[in-house]
């Protein structure tokens, strides 16, 4: 096992009824800016539950943030923060407010002329406003890590963000929300949540026994939970199980002592910058090909991942691995995810190049576990997604 530091400093404050316990959490003499997305809140009662939870407090309100966090709308946000003095964030949503909320968080104490530069030019974020979280969408665990990503249209750029100072102060995350859900973003969040594991697991052995673990149950609690979520979003022991493995498969501790990936989400994230496609669906349409291309050097976690997650015992490890890869893309396919970027566009030709010129062009020539994937590699593995 590698060497490690671990903090996370954010307070979970899970279960029923728990949104009132705001009051609890943000400074009595905060002036609040409550940021939520497109609307939905208001149609399924959250928004009176949190407006009544704030109404001791001085707060605005900033709505339509979407769903891949855009640049200029989060610019105007900033506009209100500076003027109206806001000295508290509160986001209400899934991971694209939350990781708007954290790019806020950045720039209200961000000393520089332009707040992007946090993003191309990688700026750790060591202290940002204070913030908290009431997560109604489960998937991206961004309401306990201390990473963003956020969209910015007009150059067509999707770059992350993060920092010690970005960590949510507290985040309440009620089961109950998942009611609610579209089917849609209950596939998309089971399969974010999916793929973030599997960033983090899906390298090679390095005796992390009991990381390993902690990744494979996360992995089979979402399989033997995906079924029921899609037939019945109130079922509250699964939405239950459901939210807090989104929360766990990215707050940190499965990736500490192991070797990560990441190069999934960074080709990912390309297309959906490129083309508007939902982030978890792009994962989809990257991992498949991602590991076939790399075999060689996963196959010894393939198979193990083959053997305790999908129970694939007949074979050699090469049989074991690749059944898991398609198992993995069945997974994907049973959830109503589509698993080639053909499926999306038609417009695809083209694309490979165009993401590894960026990758070059920004310096990105060793992605991946072994710092292997060159910008040529990236493009032939996503040239094997259409």
């Amino acid at each position: 096992m590698n060497n490690f530091d671990f903090k996370n400093p954010t307070k979970i404050i899970f279960g029923k009824d728990s949104i009132k316990k705001i009051t609890e959490e943000i400074p009595d003499n905060a002036k609040v800016l409550l940021l939520y997305g497109g609307g939905s809140i208001k149609k399924n009662g959250i928004y009176n539950k949190v407006t009544a939870a704030l109404n001791k407090y001085e707060f605005i309100e900033y709505g339509g943030i979407p769903a891949n966090p855009e640049y200029a709308v989060l610019m105007e946000a900033l506009k209100v923060i500076k003027e109206e003095k806001i000295t508290y964030l509160l986001a209400v949503g899934g991971g694209s407010v939350i990781d708007g909320t954290k790019f806020l968080s950045s720039a209200a104490l961000f000393e520089g002329d332009t707040p992007w530069d946090i993003l191309t030019k990688n700026i750790r974020t060591e202290k940002g406003m204070p913030f908290g979280t009431v997560l109604t969408l489960p998937a991206t665990g961004s309401e306990m890590n201390s990473g963003a990503v956020i969209t910015r249209k007009e150059t067509q750029e999707k770059l992350a963000m993060g920092g010690p100072g970005l960590f949510p102060e507290f985040s309440i995350l009620d089961p109950e929300v998942i009611s609610s859900i579209p089917q849609r973003q209950l596939a998309n969040g089971l399969t974010d949540a999916f793929t973030h594991v599997l960033e983090q697991y899906m390298t090679y052995p390095v005796g992390a026994l009991l990381q390993d673990r902690f990744a494979e149950g996360i992995l089979q609690t979402l399989v033997e939970i995906a079924p029921k979520i899609l037939e019945d979003p109130t079922d509250y022991k699964a939405a239950s199980n459901f939210m807090w493995s989104c929360t766990m498969a990215l707050n940190g501790l499965i990736q500490k002592g192991v070797p990560t990936d990441w190069a999934v989400h960074a080709m990912g994230h390309e297309l959906t910058a490129l083309y508007g496609i939902d982030h978890a669906r792009t994962l989809a349409i990257i991992a498949p090909s991602h590991y076939k291309f790399n075999f060689e050097a996963k196959k010894e976690k393939l198979a193990q991942y083959g053997e305790r997650v999908w129970n694939i015992t007949e074979g050699s490890v090469d049989d074991k691995a690749t059944a898991a890869i398609e198992r993995t893309t069945a997974f994907f396919h049973e959830l109503g995810i589509d698993t080639k970027l053909s499926d999306y566009t038609k417009d695809y030709e083209g694309t490979a190049e165009k993401i590894a010129k960026r990758f070059t062009d920004r310096g990105w020539v060793a992605l991946g576990e072994h710092q292997s994937l060159s910008p040529d590699k990236v493009e032939k593995i996503v040239k094997m997604a259409y």
